[in-house]
C-alpha cells in the first residue's frame, strides 16, 4: 500500500461506498431501536428521546447529515461521469473535491437552520 498514491478521486470512490454503507447501517440500527422503545413502554421510549434529542444524538445527526450529502454529491458526480463527461483529469480531481466541500457546506447550512428554528 505505500507504493500507491491516495488520490481524491480514489478517496471519493471509497467515502461513496462507505457513506452508502453507513446509512443503510445506521438507519436499520436507529430504526430498530425507536421500534423496540415504542413498542417497550413510554420508560423505554423517553430513554430513547433523551438520548435522540441530547448532545449525543445530535451528533449523531450531524454526522448522518454530513453522510447523506457526501453521498449524494457523489452520486451526482457519478451520474455525470456516466453521461461520459467529467473524464479530464483536471475537472474529474475538482469535481472529487467539490463533493466535500459541498457536502460540508450544506450539513452547515442544514444545522444552521435546524439551530436557529428549533431554538437549540
Amino acid at each position: 500500500m505505500t507504493i500507491w498514491k491516495w488520490r481524491v478521486h480514489a478517496v471519493v470512490s471509497m467515502t461513496h461506498r462507505i457513506t452508502g454503507n453507513a446509512m443503510a447501517m445506521g438507519a436499520v440500527v436507529l430504526f430498530l431501536w425507536w421500534l423496540i422503545a415504542a413498542a417497550t413502554g413510554p420508560e423505554a421510549y423517553a430513554l430513547f428521546l433523551s438520548v435522540a434529542t441530547g448532545w449525543f444524538g445530535i451528533l449523531v445527526g450531524i454526522g448522518f447529515t454530513w453522510v447523506f450529502y457526501q453521498h449524494m454529491a457523489s452520486g451526482i458526480r457519478h451520474l455525470v461521469m456516466d453521461t461520459g463527461q467529467n473524464f479530464d483529469l483536471a475537472a474529474n480531481r475538482a469535481s472529487a473535491f467539490t463533493t466535500f466541500i459541498a457536502s460540508v457546506v450544506l450539513t452547515v447550512a442544514t444545522w444552521a437552520i435546524i439551530f436557529t428554528t428549533k431554538g437549540f
